[in-house]
């Protein structure tokens, strides 16, 4: 029998440089990133410079709307590593699988535009253990940031 079908079994995946973003692609990405990083957590500078060199992967449902977010960092912008931040899945989808398939192409991404190479994270305290289903692995004490407890975290490539 076929398991049933979840919302985020029916996201459509794009990964795209800032300069490939529409006008569209990056209001949305900026409404759900102040929605989740600013008005559910904390204030904080969301808007950092970095996007601009970065890749966003996009995970929209069958409607268009962008239900699920990270940015990927190349190596040198945030880390030594290539990293994955603002990780973000949207009420709608949270709790469906949308995360885990989210990492999965985020790091997907990474091993293609940089095969082989670690992935370093600044993650959120309380997702440790989300992370580390993912296989990534905590490399500092914690700290804060944001006012949020962190942890660096380190994804040590198969074909490293």
């Amino acid at each position: 029998m076929p398991k049933p079908s979840s919302p985020a079994d029916q996201l459509n995946w794009t990964c795209l440089s800032f300069d490939q973003l529409s006008l569209g692609d990056l209001y949305d990405t900026l409404h759900v990133r102040c929605q989740v990083f600013i008005a559910e957590q904390v204030a904080f500078q969301d808007l950092d410079y970095k996007d601009q060199s970065a890749w966003h992967l996009l995970g929209r449902d069958g409607s268009g709307v962008l239900q699920s977010y990270a940015r990927i960092l190349p190596p040198g912008l945030a880390y030594e590593e290539p990293s994955i931040g603002r990780v973000l899945a949207m009420a709608a989808v949270r709790g469906t699988g949308a995360g885990w398939e989210l990492m999965r192409h985020a790091m997907a991404e990474v091993e293609q535009r940089w095969p082989g190479s670690p992935i370093r994270i600044g993650a959120q305290a309380y997702l440790q253990k989300f992370y580390e289903g993912c296989g990534f692995e905590v490399v500092s004490q914690p700290y804060l940031e944001d006012g949020i407890p962190h942890l660096t975290m380190l994804y040590r490539s198969q074909g490293a």
